[in-house]
């Protein structure tokens, strides 16, 4: 009997080569478009969860309460580790880390700046990096010791045995390589290439062993014993940082490690949402996309139902039941969808270099897993049932009689749901467009939203090695602004796009001492305004003319917390007696999409740990940035140069919703491309039905042009149907996205207007394909046996 269905189901198959193609490339397609967001979803997903007790594992966050609202934060003083370690009942592991930095690791003549972070040893038992060298027990217990990852350690020591051995952190520590542990994970939250331990940390920086439970400058882990601790120990975390500090009003709470990465958003202290939205969003895209495939599987396989209405009869006729003529066409669509699966592993094969270098991560399908092959054999017997119930059903519930008289098939009803999964394509098809269209005008809204200052020709050095030296970087400048390369320089405490750094403690006079008003601050030198190219509202830049060590620069934000309508000459105290000499226009510095925080800039070159400089517009940009490297490998030659434009730094804030955009882009022009494959089905059929109609039009005196009008009609009227009922939708999905954003587009006319037209126009074409073919076809070929 297989055998027997094999052969008619290939049969069938090339004797409509034309359907059977159309039929092969709308599913290949579906099921690739399909199959490639089900792996980014999987990959995302999988964030976080290579680790064994992951599940176990938490991230802490810091909710600091304000006069208005609740900041949740993940920043601790470092105290906080060994209070939780002690006294939270069912921890079993608890670990500070530094926040990632690119510092220099050198050994002999190589010199690299990596991703370095400091931890306790419980680091590396929480997060169970597979320890390739080294033991494993006893890493980063010793202030010298440093753990490398497997590709540092091959970039710095090629084939030599790296343990034991000597390397160097910013030219200055002597480090023992310890161990060697795999790089980490792509969909890892934390991007690492070497440990260092705490004991260092606190070396480097012995401040942080006096900053006592007011100053937050580390991240914390924790894994517990048994999930069944979680409320106790959350519970007691909570007033910890309160009953060492009472001025401090930070909450720790634990988040799950598993959600770090997708449930990243917080509001008034409370969690809500982030990444997975979008994740949702693409889960959905790859089902629509899939049906929209199965329903063009539907329509193409009923629209030559006529021809295969006599095989039908003839079957029935010699004694085949329902059951079997049900089973011979689900055998059908179970053999054209595993043809599609393996076209669409091509067209996947092909796509994800392209898909990876678009999102700059490493999908790939790994054959050897059986998770992989039992979601591969689920979804083709899926797609198989949903394309093919409804063809083989309808087709096997024909009647022998009347087809084998000649009877013509009634489209009564079968028309209907046509139409109806044609306007069902088409609603998803105008709510993509809507969708994409609005997700483009936001993108370029905030994109060309004044940001505060000029980001044109401004790059960015790292103040590090020589540079930490004044008179080094004064000699930098003074040798770049002689050459042309550059008209103007400052420096900067951080990068000019980076947000942090942010205290309690500003207080103005009129200020309600019980008010917890995060300010953040900034530390720079002269020449802001000027390279920048900030807008100063009132008063002055900082100045070599006047002593301005005691003198800040303040943004809007904060004079508007302040309540003062003349602040410039006005004091605040941080710590010391401040006088504000000028204002300047609120700039971005964290989200584009937020508004902006209190800010204070103060002079103090010393903290500085960026140079900041503005190239000449009139030179050419190629020549400006060789003369500063030249000059940064001379005056700072072991360090590799690392010039960073501003512009790049700032496009970065945009990732999501340009990868929003553009896979909404991508694969709705497929869906889309899929939808239209579909209305040629039912063009066909409706063609098909109506041909000794068209003939005898034409026999009368119908022009080509009648023919046309009268056959797309039908169709623009499904389509504007479909726009009716996508509107409404798109709408819904539009404004609930958009309430995310605190600056945000009005929804305008335009995106419908842009959709309506679009479907149109592609139904029209779509359909003319196939009309033009009627309208001109000889009226005697259909009217011959009349």
């Amino acid at each position: 009997m297989f055998k027997l269905n094999l052969k008619i189901a290939l049969r069938n198959l090339w004797r409509n080569k034309g359907f059977t193609l159309i039929n092969l490339g709308g599913l290949a397609i579906g099921l690739a478009s399909c199959m490639i967001l089900l792996l980014y979803v999987a990959y995302e997903y999988g964030y976080d969860k290579q680790f064994k007790d992951y599940d176990k594992t938490y991230v802490l966050y810091n909710n600091q309460k304000t006069a208005t609202e609740t900041f949740s934060f993940m920043a601790f003083p470092g105290l906080l580790r060994d209070e939780i370690k002690d006294k939270v009942p069912g921890i079993a592991k608890v670990s500070r880390l530094s926040y990632a930095e690119q510092m220099l690791i050198s050994y002999n003549h190589n010199n690299f700046k990596k991703n370095a972070v400091f931890s306790d040893p419980d680091f590396t038992r929480i997060f169970d990096y597979k320890v390739l060298k080294g033991d494993k027990n006893t890493m980063l217990n010793s202030v010298d010791g440093v753990v490398l990852t497997e590709t540092l350690a091959k970039n710095l020591f090629g084939n030599e045995d790296p343990i034991n051995k000597t390397v160097k952190l910013d030219k200055k520590e002597n480090l023992r390589v310890e161990a060697v542990i795999e790089d980490s994970p792509k969909n890892s939250t934390i991007h690492l290439d070497y440990i260092m331990s705490w004991k260092l940390y606190e070396k480097l920086n012995p401040w942080t062993k006096e900053s006592g439970w007011g100053n937050n400058y580390c991240m914390l882990f924790a894994q517990l014993q048994d999930n069944s601790f979680f409320d106790r120990a959350n519970n007691q975390m909570k007033g910890m940082i309160k009953a060492h500090d009472k001025e401090a009003n930070g909450e720790p709470f634990m988040h799950p490690l598993s959600k770090w990465h997708l449930y990243d958003k917080f509001e008034n202290g409370k969690n809500v949402g982030g990444k997975i939205d979008q994740l949702r969003i693409f889960f959905l895209l790859a089902f629509c996309i899939l049906l929209i495939a199965c329903v063009n599987f539907m329509n193409l396989s009923t629209a030559k139902s006529e021809k295969r209405a006599r095989e039908v009869g003839v079957r029935k006729a010699i004694g085949s039941s329902r059951n079997n003529l049900v089973r011979q066409f689900m055998f059908e669509s179970v053999l054209l969808t595993t043809l599609s699966m393996l076209l669409a592993f091509v067209l996947i094969e092909i796509s994800l270099p392209y898909f990876n270098n678009l999102l700059g991560i490493n999908l790939d399908i790994n054959y050897s897993d059986y998770k992989f092959w039992t979601v591969f054999l689920g979804l083709t017997l899926l797609t198989a049932f949903i394309a093919g119930s409804y063809p083989a059903f309808y087709l096997s519930s024909f009647d022998p009689v009347k087809v084998l008289k000649g009877f013509k098939i009634s489209g009564g009803s079968t028309l209907s749901i046509r139409k109806f999964l044609v306007v069902f394509q088409f609603v998803f098809a105008a709510c993509l467009i809507v969708c994409t269209a609005v997700i483009y005008q936001q993108l370029n809204y905030i994109k060309n939203k004044p940001i505060g200052y000029n980001r044109a020709n401004l790059v960015q050095i790292s103040t590090e090695g020589e540079f930490s030296k004044k008179e080094k970087r004064e000699i930098l400048k003074d040798e770049l602004l002689k050459s042309g390369a550059i008209t103007a320089s400052t420096e900067y405490s951080m990068s000019l796009t980076s947000g942090g750094n942010n205290t309690y403690g500003v207080s103005w006079p009129g200020k309600n001492e019980k008010d917890k008003i995060l300010v953040n601050f900034r530390f720079t030198n002269l020449d802001l305004i000027k390279t920048t190219g900030m807008e100063i509202l009132q008063g002055r830049d900082f100045s070599k003319d006047f002593a301005d060590t005691a003198n800040v620069i303040v943004n809007e934000a904060l004079v508007k917390v302040m309540g003062m309508k003349d602040p410039v000459g006005k004091m605040i105290t941080w710590d010391q007696p401040l006088r504000i000499i000028g204002v300047v226009k609120d700039y971005v510095m964290e989200s584009p999409y937020q508004k902006a925080a209190p800010l204070l800039i103060a002079q103090n070159p010393g903290r500085a740990t960026t140079i900041i400089m503005r190239l000449n517009d009139k030179n050419n940009i190629t020549t400006s940035i060789s003369k500063i490297n030249e000059a940064v490998k001379r005056l700072n030659p072991s360090y590799p140069t690392e010039i960073r434009f501003v512009d790049d730094n700032f496009e970065w804030k945009f990732r999501d919703e340009k990868l929003l955009g553009t896979l909404s882009n991508w694969f709705g022009g497929f869906a889309i491309f899929i939808s239209c494959l579909g209305l040629l089905g039912l063009a066909l059929f409706m063609a098909e039905q109506r041909k000794k109609e068209i003939s005898i039009r034409k026999v009368l005196g119908a022009s080509t042009a009648n023919i046309l009008t009268l056959l797309n009609k039908d169709f623009i009227k499904l389509v504007a149907i479909a726009n009716l009922i996508a509107f409404p939708l798109a709408y819904i999905i539009i404004n609930k996205w958009l309430s995310g954003y605190e600056y945000r587009i009005p929804v305008s006319t335009l995106p419908f207007i842009a959709a309506i037209s679009l479907s149109v126009i592609i139904a029209i074409l779509t359909v003319s394909v196939q009309s033009i073919k009627v309208a001109k076809a000889n009226p005697v070929d259909a009217l011959k046996y009349e």
